[in-house]
């Protein structure tokens, strides 16, 4: 680890494939927006030797761009991986985007490592929901540690920085977030701001020095130990407070010196079980600098204190018709399990997919077996079929590496995987698994699109197929009642990256519509019609007269249709006509154009001739009765109410409940969470919460969620429903 007497040995540079699961990190960078995680990706690597100097790739002799502004931008709302070497491992650094619409990015990234490494900044703190994301770290017990960025601000203040963390991250426990170093400061600029230029590790008791551009290690000045005891007693405390070892307490308290050997191998196995979480500091390289502040410490943390592979429980694995398979964790000779958490697709070699293998080797040019898990309801098809993958590589920024394989526990990109989606499991073609999903987030922002132009209508079903393939965040809707199609996103930024996607990637432009809410319409109250429809233009002629009486019924009843005419009034092969016209009527609407629903249409009498009468003058004639009916009645224009679950904090409920009821919203109840937490229960019209998704994260500060479900249609206030008739007639 970084407080080791010793520098690492120096193997250091791009990472190839690995050999065993033991020499693999996987560890993803999570933090809001702006924290740095994207500079320090580029630090680390810069450190590892795997660019020859910050934002630039070394490949072959030649350099590239790495950090261009449009590669930039697509790693700032998408998973990212940078594999690198360092002292002999292989460390596949997983960088999530930042943005809270691109959270099902960070959940790929969670599912596809072994350890977490939170990234905070000194100047801005932490936000809700990097709280929230340490919470579901938490409940599976993944490891984790803090690295504390923008120390250069003038408002940096590391130890301020610390105690923060310590009240955000530990509420069970503020001695599990302690720094392992303090911050060196140089001269201070005329402004007062001293940078920061090293850390003083607080095991070692050792100075590493930062400021010639590389890092020196040396002794600590007089004035640099007075700063470490108590820093240094109370970390030796929280780590031995962790310890298997219950006798290290009683002799570290009976003034006994604890072996620095001993507390470091504690603190290693204190992290990787995910008991105890560091905090570190970094800052990127100044201008032909080779190493950024606190990197190496962040790489020796990496390679010594995260879990390898093999630590990690494998997720639950069945056979696709659902039988237990037992599958043993992380064996590179067992059965081949995988699983796509990353789609994309790149232009010149089409659909590149990141795949995390679980178990057995994966090699290129194989054919393996691909299972999904049929999320027909976001609009991605069920798999269940054989693919030849092609050739495995390792990315960094723009450039792939070729790999020879890629063992259980690593990383690696598939390409010309066609079928394959986010999600799907890929196993052997003879022996075909599948694995427990990891939880999708519920896209809850609807964008009614629709094509631009004729030749854009051709390409916009290929595009938006290929979109959702790449993104089961996304969901994708065609409504029959609004006849509108429909892309369910996170936010407005999610929704921004779609239709760029879509234009930039697929060739295809659309235009944003507003979206439609599925109304519907019913009787108010009993009314009677008279459909008569008699014509007479030469030849057969058409008659049918039938007269009807509607009644409304409760809600969920549809349309019931009952025939009582006596004395065959309406021949008895042309009463379904009746019924077929009531119905076709019904779907098209009597008042708005909207379905109706929920009525008794009862068929009391008719008259009817016996040459010109026929199938079709009789379903006319119901169509009539049905208008004529609704014409003298009052008829209720009915719209969908979903009940809403707000899981917020006790600080927002009050804002929360307010807004609820300024939608119409019907608060049901409140229940105590954890966490400082409330869960509102209310039934809102869905017509008032189709930006809730944008409005509640912005009212929460970004630290509360909410689901939605339909629970069913109810009258809409009359002065709401006049407007929506009058917008209705406009139209028509």
């Amino acid at each position: 680890m970084g407080d080791k007497a010793n520098a690492h040995p120096g193997a250091a540079g791009r990472a190839t494939a690995a050999d065993h699961p033991a020499s693999v990190r996987n560890v993803v960078l999570v933090g809001h927006s702006g924290s740095g995680k994207t500079t320090l990706v580029e630090a680390l690597a810069l450190t590892a030797g795997a660019v020859n100097r910050a934002g630039r790739v070394e490949d072959g002799g030649t350099v590239s761009d790495y950090d261009e502004i449009e590669h930039r931008q697509q790693r700032s709302v998408q998973l990212s991986l940078v594999p690198v070497d360092w002292d002999g491992y292989k460390i596949n650094i997983l960088d999530t985007p930042g943005y809270a619409d691109f959270v099902g990015e960070l959940r790929a990234g969670l599912r596809a490592a072994d350890a977490a490494l939170f990234v905070v900044s000194a100047s801005d703190g932490v936000d809700g929901s990097t709280r929230m994301v340490w919470e579901e770290c938490a409940a599976v017990g993944m490891p984790r540690a803090i690295v504390v960025t923008h120390l250069e601000s003038a408002r940096a203040d590391f130890e301020e920085m610390t105690r923060i963390c310590a009240e955000a991250f530990g509420a069970d426990d503020p001695d599990a977030v302690l720094p392992l170093y303090l911050p060196l400061h140089g001269d201070p600029a005329p402004d007062g701001h001293a940078p920061v230029t090293g850390l003083i590790g607080l095991l070692s008791q050792r100075l590493f020095d930062y400021g010639s551009g590389e890092r020196k290690e040396a002794e600590p000045g007089p004035d640099q130990a007075t700063l470490i005891g108590t820093a240094r007693n109370r970390l030796i405390e929280g780590i031995i407070a962790e310890s298997e070892d219950e006798t290290l307490m009683d002799r570290y308290l009976g003034g006994e010196e604890i072996d620095l050997k001993t507390l470091v191998q504690d603190l290693e196995r204190a992290v990787a079980r995910g008991t105890f979480f560091p905090v570190l500091a970094a800052a990127p390289a100044a201008e032909g600098a080779r190493q950024g502040l606190g990197t190496v410490e962040l790489l020796e943390l990496i390679t010594g204190g995260f879990p390898t592979p093999l630590e990690r429980a494998a997720p639950a694995v069945t056979t696709p018709d659902g039988g237990a398979r037992e599958v043993k964790a992380c064996d590179p000779g067992g059965p081949l399990v995988a699983e796509v958490v990353k789609t994309a697709s790149d232009p010149y070699v089409g659909r590149v997919s990141l795949v995390r293998v679980f178990s057995g080797t994966l090699r290129p040019d194989a054919t393996v077996h691909v299972s999904g898990h049929g999320l027909a309801d976001r609009g991605h098809e069920d798999h269940d079929v054989d693919e030849r993958i092609g050739a495995l590589s390792a990315p960094f920024g723009k450039q792939q590496r070729a790999l020879t394989h890629c063992i259980a526990g690593d990383l690696a990109c598939v390409a010309k995987l066609n079928r394959a989606e986010t999600g799907d499991t890929l196993s052997a073609k003879d022996d075909p698994l599948l694995m427990e999903p990891w939880q999708m987030p519920d896209p809850l922002l609807p964008l009614a699109i629709q094509a631009h132009s004729k030749a854009d209508e051709d390409k916009l079903s290929q595009g938006l197929g290929r979109l959702v393939a790449e993104d089961p965040t996304m969901r994708l809707e065609q409504n029959p009642d609004t006849h509108q199609v429909v892309l369910w996103c996170l936010g407005e930024a999610h929704a921004d990256v779609a239709l760029e996607r879509l234009r930039s990637r697929y060739g295809v432009q659309v235009d944003v519509v507003p979206h439609k809410v599925s109304l519907r319409e019913t009787f108010a109250d009993r009314s009677a019609g008279r459909g008569r429809h008699v014509k007479q233009s030469g030849g057969h002629g058409q008659f049918a007269i039938c007269e009807i009486e509607v009644e409304p019924l409760p809600n969920g009843s549809g349309i019931e249709f009952v025939d009582k005419v006596v004395g065959g009034a309406v021949p008895r092969q042309f009463i379904p006509s009746v019924e077929k016209g009531v119905r076709a009527q019904a779907a098209k609407g009597v008042a708005a154009g909207y379905p109706l629903i929920d009525v008794r249409v009862t068929l009391l009498d008719g008259k009817a001739h016996s040459v010109d009468s026929s199938d079709a003058a009789f379903q006319t004639a119901g169509a009539l009765a049905l208008r004529e009916a609704a014409s003298d009645a009052r008829i209720h224009l009915l719209e969908p109410v979903a009940e809403v679950s707000v899981l917020v904090g006790d600080d927002y409920v009050g804002a929360v409940m307010s807004d609820l009821s300024g939608r119409r919203g019907r608060v049901v109840g409140t229940e105590q969470a954890s966490g400082g937490r409330t869960l509102v229960r209310a039934e809102v019209p869905e017509i008032e919460i189709g930006r809730y998704a944008v409005d509640l994260r912005s009212l929460s500060h970004g630290t509360a969620r909410f689901d939605r479900h339909y629970a069913r249609h109810e009258p809409m206030p009359s002065q709401v429903a006049e407007r929506i008739r009058e917008q209705a007639g406009a139209a028509s």
